[in-house]
């Protein structure tokens, strides 16, 4: 069957299944793979340890990285590859700022962030991968990487509470959010394909539309 989308993007809070999911469908699919390169910022483990200190140079920096790497990664064509599919957009930067950012260094780095973003190619569909903050503990215990460790249940509810006001006031995109609390993608193979035929065989509206697998 041949794939309605060109461009997919895998959202989700803090250790959802992002890159994994992104990763997988990479492979089955024959899709361009684009994987946000966060683990390279220096910014990202002070910011752990002291938000108020290094929320803004974290934003600012990410927003410069992420811009580069889709600009230089989107734009050109590969011929070889079915579709693109990533691990994440350009909305992120506003998302993650707006639960760390406060008054005129939040409005400023707004003002920034819409200048640059119209100037990106837009996906063709958002999945944004659901789980309570609780399981999201749980996952970013899992995994173990030390600069997580500081991250508490209060910063994942208000990084997913941003998503969703991002959702609601950008209804002109096509948004899936699929509620995975019940089911492991990850280990299940028929939990997988799941995912799969909901991104890719049904048909959504733009806006927000709401799955629970």
């Amino acid at each position: 069957m041949k794939i309605k989308y060109n461009y997919v993007v895998i959202e989700g809070n803090i250790g959802a299944g992002k890159t994994t999911l992104a990763t997988r469908i990479s492979e089955q699919f024959n899709a361009r793979l684009i994987l946000e390169h966060f683990a390279d910022n220096p910014f990202l483990p002070k910011f752990y340890s002291d938000p108020d200190k290094y929320s803004f140079p974290l934003e600012l920096s990410f927003l410069a990285s992420r811009y580069k790497q889709l600009k230089e990664e989107l734009v050109p064509q590969d011929l070889f590859k079915a579709f693109t599919v990533a691990d994440y957009y350009f909305m992120k930067s506003l998302v993650f700022a707006a639960s760390t950012l406060k008054g005129d260094e939040y409005n400023l780095y707004r003002q920034i962030f819409y200048i640059i973003y119209g100037s990106l190619p837009k996906p063709d569909i958002f999945v944004y991968l659901h789980l309570s903050p609780d399981r999201l503990l749980q996952n970013i215990e899992k995994r173990g990487r030390n600069y997580e460790k500081s991250i508490t249940k209060e910063y994942l509810q208000k990084i997913q509470d941003s998503y969703f006001t991002f959702f609601r006031q950008n209804q002109d995109n096509k948004y899936l959010v699929i509620n995975i609390e019940n089911i492991d993608f990850v280990t299940n193979e028929s939990h997988y394909r799941k995912v799969v035929d909901a991104i890719f065989y049904d048909e959504y509206p733009n806006g927000m539309n709401t799955l629970i697998l």
